[in-house]
């Protein structure tokens, strides 16, 4: 059986539409929920594909997260190795950091439903249904494109918005794989990120209503056009 490994930093980010289509193809998922569950460096390496989720923490914030050390050096040699890889926010932060690129806080948080623009080469990936369709936007720190990589998507306050390396790597900075019926546990879990940002929980709910089926649907496209050109 194919076997998909989800690192997992926080409970409620967790791989949303993605384990739909992996189940739907027959991938097993597992999870590894970093920092609580020890990280395995052959699984890593090994799996037929690995997806790194999203966190409220930074890539630079090693000595008050030692684990991340070892996150980031065991996702370098599955880069090497050139393995199917999918990041996702801190996921995609992970990647730009395992190839030497600059991660850091951004100029302004993002958080909600916006669009982002696609690049000529992004209009031309698997990227392309949101073409005019937003995104769930839950990031405050920014990373410089890896080397390598081609970007795909930018917003004002980000330029890297999405990245790709070949066909096997896809960086995202923001959201696709989340049901917008989840999205109270967000709401919830980062309650206090929210109050910091001068963010209503409210206003959030009002733009999952607008766009959340649309960004969901488009989402579901683009995931399994990517696994489709990953996996066997």
């Amino acid at each position: 059986m194919t076997r998909c490994i989800a690192l997992r930093h926080l409970a409620f980010e967790d791989a949303g539409l993605l384990g739909d289509c992996l189940a739907s193809r027959g991938v097993d998922l597992s999870y590894v929920d970093v920092g609580v569950q020890p990280l395995d460096r052959a699984a890593i390496v090994g799996a037929d594909l690995l997806v790194v989720l999203g966190g409220p923490i930074g890539v630079y914030e090693t000595d008050e997260y030692p684990f991340l050390g070892d996150e980031i050096a065991f996702l370098r040699a599955r880069l090497d190795a050139q393995r199917p890889t999918l990041g996702i926010c801190l996921g995609a932060q992970m990647i730009a950091a395992a190839l030497g690129a600059r991660v850091a806080p951004g100029p302004a948080k993002e958080i909600g439903y916006a669009p982002i623009e696609l690049t000529d080469a992004g209009k031309r990936s698997v990227l392309a249904p949101f073409a005019g369709v937003d995104v769930l936007h839950w990031h405050g720190d920014n990373l410089d494109l890896p080397p390598g990589a081609e970007r795909l998507a930018s917003t004002k306050v980000c330029p890297t918005q999405a990245f790709s390396i070949g066909a096997h790597v896809l960086g995202l900075q923001f959201h696709i794989e989340t049901k917008p019926q989840m999205l109270e546990s967000w709401l919830i879990g980062h309650a206090a990120e929210l109050s910091k940002a001068g963010m209503s929980p409210s206003s959030l709910r009002a733009q999952a209503i607008r766009s959340g089926e649309a960004t969901a649907a488009a989402g579901r496209r683009v995931l399994e056009d990517w696994l489709a050109g990953v996996l066997p």
